[in-house]
């Protein structure tokens, strides 16, 4: 069972989340009645509670799903984070931004039904955040199909254009893995990224408890970026002269 605060998977005889303590019950779409974990009918509906009805599937929000992302980062990286936010926020920086997106988004959705495409994508966003976590980048924008990662704000890092490049052949050579292991299992096509990387100027603006950096690019530092993706071949990627 997921726990509605912290995302924590708990088992499903869990009364309270192994990770925040927050008391789990089931919630049966049908009547909204919260039943104890424990239970396979809703006390009110008399439904069965291990069959969770189709249309209760839903696409999350964007800070549902940036809530779930944020238990792949390592709690020593978020540590580290928060403990320098005041020196962080305002400050001039030169950052290296890398846009990563998935080839064939749209139509692989028409393909194979949104539900097939969800399962895909959660695996595909928990590569790329760990392989960013990996060279202590953070993630600081879902896209849909993709993400924005910073790498040298809100960490300093002398080295962000290298760990950059660094973190994109590991996210290509991880889709590459993943396509190979459900290619035999699925009819869904090689999953390929298309990755742009830019390094410029940003003033540093609010960095939140989820560690999303609100921030205003100077010159086309974030946009740059963005359209080095957009121009980018599928499995490769693009790296400005800045970068280089």
């Amino acid at each position: 069972m997921e726990c509605p605060k912290c995302q924590t998977e708990n088992p499903e005889t869990a009364n309270f989340c192994g990770e925040c303590q927050t008391k789990l019950e089931k919630v049966y779409p049908n009547c909204n009645h919260l039943n104890p974990p424990q239970f396979k009918f809703c006390n009110k509906c008399g439904s069965n509670l291990t069959v969770i009805p189709r249309e209760a599937t839903k696409e999350l929000s964007f800070d549902e799903k940036l809530a779930k992302i944020q238990r792949y980062l390592p709690k020593d990286l978020t540590q580290k984070i928060l403990a320098q936010r005041d020196k962080i926020e305002g400050e001039r920086k030169q950052v290296t931004v890398m846009f990563c997106n998935m080839e064939g988004f749209t139509p692989l959705t028409e393909k194979i039904g949104s539900e097939e495409v969800y399962s895909l994508v959660d695996k595909v966003y928990e590569i790329l955040i760990h392989k960013v976590h990996d060279y202590e980048g953070t993630v600081n924008e879902l896209t849909g199909d993709g993400i924005m990662a910073l790498l040298g704000t809100p960490i300093a890092l002398g080295d962000a254009p290298q760990r950059a490049i660094r973190s994109a052949l590991a996210i290509h050579r991880e889709m590459s893995k993943l396509s190979d292991k459900i290619k035999t299992e699925s009819r869904i096509p090689p999953i390929k990224m298309r990755i742009g990387i830019h390094t410029g100027p940003v003033v540093v603006g609010t960095l939140g408890n989820d560690l999303r950096v609100e921030f205003k690019a100077v010159g086309d530092t974030v946009n740059l970026a963005s359209r080095m993706e957009g121009l980018v071949d599928p499995g490769t990627t693009y790296v400005t002269e800045d970068t280089l």
